[in-house]
């Protein structure tokens, strides 16, 4: 037992992850989440995945074989905006309209309707991009390591500006099936598809971004990659298996992920890298993909390497009209996520 939290019992759902009895100030690592997916194209409900994730994430067990006395982790979830949820599913209703409109055929700029939409959703993205940034540069002046759970993967950008603000060079391991390099992708400035092209044009100490598992992708956002003098290194999915196909172990292309990357490591963790049996309700499953062992794998083997983990965030978790498989799915894969931040944490003490 440790703080009166017992690793074999019923879990305690107490308002925290995992239900564990830390509080912020106690906290080593604070989450924040954030309920938001108005810019999703295709499938909303991710804006629901903080709260499934916190429901399922006490019904799991709390033995981890990489990380000792893992329950001991001093990890806290800050509690889900009712306001954010709220101007979320207001600006839903009218981003649907939105695209459904493009869907068939229609111009923006030929719509002044959809123009104030796309202006409104826009303006609420930088301000809940610019609340976020203030809150983790608070967080990081108290030694604590800040992660994000979201939401749509737009959502962590906030993060990612308070990170580049230390003024030290960075990298981001990106897993996901996506690129995420649109430039203003639909008119939403901070979609879901433009995180990691945000990312590069603000954060000028993002000196390196190593894509893992992209096998959705526009001839654009390969230009760019092609066009980035090796700020970008991306592992397309198709070139992964090829090459397992031909006999090379994953443990061979971790070691070359890993070394493509520069000694500070962010961590953005999109479920849909995942094979989409297991995240079938995220907002654009695609077919291919990871098991979470062998992601897990991956993010230990970080760790192992000796390179710092400076925040991180998981993303686009959706919960189904039945059953809570995506809930629990992605209540692992952040507690695997959370155990090697933790186990980064304990080796850099």
């Amino acid at each position: 037992m440790s703080n009166g939290f017992d690793p074999n019992g019923v879990g305690i759902a107490n308002g925290n992850i995992f239900g564990f009895p830390v509080t912020e100030a106690e906290a080593d690592i604070i989450i924040i989440p954030i309920p938001w997916d108005a810019t999703a194209s295709y499938g909303k409900g991710a804006s629901d995945g903080p709260q499934v994730i916190l429901e399922a994430s006490t019904q799991l067990d709390f033995y981890h074989p990489k990380l000792e006395k893992a329950w001991e982790t001093k990890v806290f979830l800050t509690p889900i905006s009712k306001e954010w949820k709220a101007i979320n599913e207001k600006l839903c209703i009218e981003a649907i309209e939105y695209i459904s409109f493009l869907e068939e055929g229609g111009k923006l700029e030929e719509e002044p309707t959809f123009k104030q939409t796309v202006d409104t959703i826009n303006d609420a993205s930088t301000a809940l991009k610019n609340n976020l940034k203030e809150r983790a540069i608070e967080i990081h002046k108290q030694g604590k390591i800040v992660g994000v759970l979201g939401g749509e993967h737009s959502v962590p950008l906030g993060l990612l500006e308070a990170i580049d603000s230390r003024g030290e060079a960075f990298g981001i391991l990106q897993v996901d099936a996506h690129a995420d390099l649109r430039n203003a992708y639909e008119g939403f400035e901070q979609s879901h598809a433009s995180i990691m092209f945000n990312a590069l044009k603000e954060c000028e100490n993002l000196t390196k971004l190593v894509q893992v598992g992209i096998r959705d992708v526009a001839n654009s956002e390969i230009e760019l990659i092609q066009n980035s003098n090796g700020r970008i290194s991306t592992y397309f999915d198709w070139t992964i298996k090829e090459e397992q196909f031909n006999g090379v172990t994953w443990a061979n292309q971790v070691d070359r992920i890993i070394s493509d990357l520069p000694d500070n490591v962010y961590i953005s963790f999109d479920i849909d890298g995942l094979s989409p049996e297991l995240c079938p309700n995220t907002g654009t499953p695609v077919v291919g993909g990871f098991k979470l062992e062998e992601i897990n794998y991956l993010f230990f083997k970080l760790v192992e390497s000796g390179k710092k983990i400076v925040g991180f965030d998981v993303n686009e978790v959706s919960p189904g009209n039945e059953g809570d498989w995506d809930a629990n799915v992605g209540a692992r894969a952040l507690w695997n996520v959370v155990c090697a931040v933790e186990k980064h944490r304990r080796t850099k003490k």
